[in-house]
């Protein structure tokens, strides 16, 4: 009797640990796992899947799930599932996504769950996009340095200096090479700037452009600074000064921009790296495009990225073997087999040395050739950054650049009101 009570318990064990967070077990022994991928493009969803069924087929007794998720709905849709204890084991998200579910205990502390292969592969630069306070919560993976494509023709036609990697324009340079670009209804370049605030900061850093601030008691600061105004002044000025940048394309995102840009109204417009699928995709027949870098600063090619992450709920039962499959998918092959299907750059630096990658065909070269100068976005771990997004940057970013307030109130909305914001978060 009393071993048939044991043999109870312990299944009834089995059976609860089963149910607990978003794996599963069988009565054989077998572990099921969650995989909720966000690839959407076809490529993209093509590798993640081949991926997980090759995982299956050599790891039988660990069988993983792919669940389809959506990048429109991620937050919400992920929080919500950690609030009613159904989250997925591997969760794919962004590193600018996962603070408020790394501070508030929802994803596992990485640091003794991955391989050695695995940290020493990705460098230190790409992990602090995924440490917040002293641990690590997502595995960065895939990359996306901000580009500029450009009509070859016009440029060549123009005769103005076509930077490249090596000898870059400046930000004062490429102010002057859109006024010469621009006239007859044509402009220099189009900024897409339906979200302002990440692709302002982000290319700030390459003049020096931090605007948070960390003291030495661990409190954040928004100070707006002359290294904070170089991109903003810019755009502004292209805009509403030289009439070298489209108006109409500032409440624009990237794919708006296109038609444009294969019509000739716009000479170049700076896109995120995997935008080039969609240019090879939809541009007419013969026309003639080529991908530039960023301009540079101070602090040169620098610039921010919020990485693609995967990251584990800390409520799964099978956080050992959760760790196996992303050390499985973030191989180097592997890691190349994502990057070619989302048109980005891998982190690993084995990845990044495939010949597939620096093919001068499509911009491939050039957008690696970056990799090195990628960083932390400057707003990764400040708590409350996504409010004072919202309700203070989005909008005074928007009216300074249509040219409805000038800098100075710029500057009042962005560190006086934005500190005010910051400050709830810190108490």
């Amino acid at each position: 009797m009393r071993g048939r009570m044991i043999g109870l318990l312990a299944l009834v064990l089995a059976l609860l640990a089963g149910c607990a967070g978003g794996g599963g077990g069988t009565a054989d022994g077998r572990i099921t796992l969650r995989f909720q991928s966000l690839a959407w493009q076809q490529e993209s969803v093509a590798a993640n899947k081949e991926l997980v069924k090759e995982w299956n087929a050599s790891h039988p007794d660990v069988k993983v799930e792919y669940v389809q998720g959506s990048w429109d709905s991620v937050h919400d849709q992920v929080l919500t599932s950690f609030e009613g204890g159904e989250a997925p084991d591997i969760i794919h998200d962004a590193s600018d996504d996962l603070a408020d579910f790394a501070y508030g205990g929802y994803l596992a502390d990485l640091r003794g769950l991955l391989s050695t292969r695995l940290k020493s592969d990705i460098p230190q630069r790409s992990w602090e996009t995924a440490t917040f306070g002293d641990g690590v919560y997502g595995v960065p993976f895939l990359q996306e340095p901000r580009v500029i494509v450009a009509n070859r023709k016009r440029l060549k036609e123009s005769g103005v200096r076509i930077p490249t990697p090596e000898r870059p324009w400046s930000w004062a340079e490429f102010r002057s090479v859109t006024r010469q670009l621009s006239g007859e209804g044509k402009y220099g370049v189009a900024w897409p700037l339906k979200e302002p605030v990440s692709a302002t900061l982000n290319l700030s850093l390459s003049a020096g452009g931090e605007l948070f601030h960390r003291g030495a008691d661990g409190r954040v600061t928004i100070r707006f600074e002359a290294a904070d105004q170089v991109v903003p002044r810019t755009i502004h000025d292209q805009a509403d000064t030289d009439h070298s940048a489209s108006p109409t394309t500032l409440g624009s995102g990237g794919s708006d921009t296109l038609p444009g840009f294969f019509g000739g109204r716009y000479a170049m417009v700076p896109l995120g790296f995997s935008y080039r699928q969609q240019i090879v995709q939809q541009a007419p027949k013969g026309f003639d495009w080529q991908v530039l870098p960023a301009p540079a600063g101070a602090d040169g090619l620098t610039q921010g990225v919020s990485p693609q992450t995967l990251s584990i709920a800390e409520d799964s039962p099978h956080k050992k073997e959760a760790a196996e499959f992303v050390d499985f998918l973030l191989r180097p092959k592997n890691m190349v087999r994502l990057a070619l299907g989302d048109w980005m750059l891998p982190t690993g630096t084995q990845a990044l040395k495939d010949p597939a990658l620096h093919t001068a065909k499509d911009g491939w070269a050039t957008g690696t050739a970056l990799a090195g100068r990628l960083r932390s976005a400057p707003a990764q771990s400040v708590r409350g950054y996504p409010e004072w997004k919202d309700k203070v940057a989005t909008p005074a970013f928007q009216e300074y650049y249509s040219g409805a307030i000038g800098l100075g109130e710029l500057r009042r909305r962005l560190v006086k009101d934005g500190n005010m914001v910051l400050a709830r978060y810190q108490r």
